[in-house]
């Protein structure tokens, strides 16, 4: 299996590619930031601006063009599809259920007062015990899960003010 990356390029343009794509590529480095890359007889001139190696993201200057990048490698790709990124869940007050499941045990009620981190409901999906835990300070306004009942990935399960 061939490794496969994804690339979005400004939050516009998504591509993929595997380590083939990147081999069939003829770049010539210049410097330590700087490309010549030639690819279906096109010339390109590239320079890397920017880098976070920990975030993957880059903004990238291809023929005095500025492109921010960010990188997704395999197991970003797995923990996406998995349904594990909680990225959008932390920036709302609504967690939804990561993943489908059952729901083993909600450990507050509607009216309550929680902090970031607080465990909220104990999920089990694929024979494993999942902690929710709440994206931020707040109250509980709304449970929709009950104990005992299965859960489908996306599904409200807490509402928070």
């Amino acid at each position: 299996m061939s490794k496969v990356y994804k690339v979005n390029v400004g939050n516009s343009f998504k591509y993929e590619f595997n380590k083939n794509d990147i081999d069939k590529l003829d770049i010539l480095r210049l410097s330590k930031s700087k490309f010549h890359i030639l690819n279906n007889n096109k010339s390109f001139h590239a320079t890397i601006e920017e880098s976070n190696f920990n975030s993957k993201s880059y903004v990238i200057n291809v023929n005095s063009n500025n492109y921010k990048i960010q990188i997704s490698n395999e197991l970003d790709i797995l923990i996406e599809e998995m349904g594990f990124s909680l990225g959008s869940s932390k920036k709302e007050n609504i967690i939804k259920a990561p993943m489908p499941g059952l729901i083993l045990n909600i450990n507050v009620s509607e009216g309550q007062k929680v902090q970031k981190g607080d465990i909220l409901i104990v999920l089990e999906a694929m024979k494993m015990e999942n902690t929710l835990t709440s994206p931020n300070e707040g109250i509980i306004k709304t449970i929709h899960a009950e104990n005992g009942n299965t859960v489908e990935k996306g599904e409200i399960l807490i509402e928070l003010e």
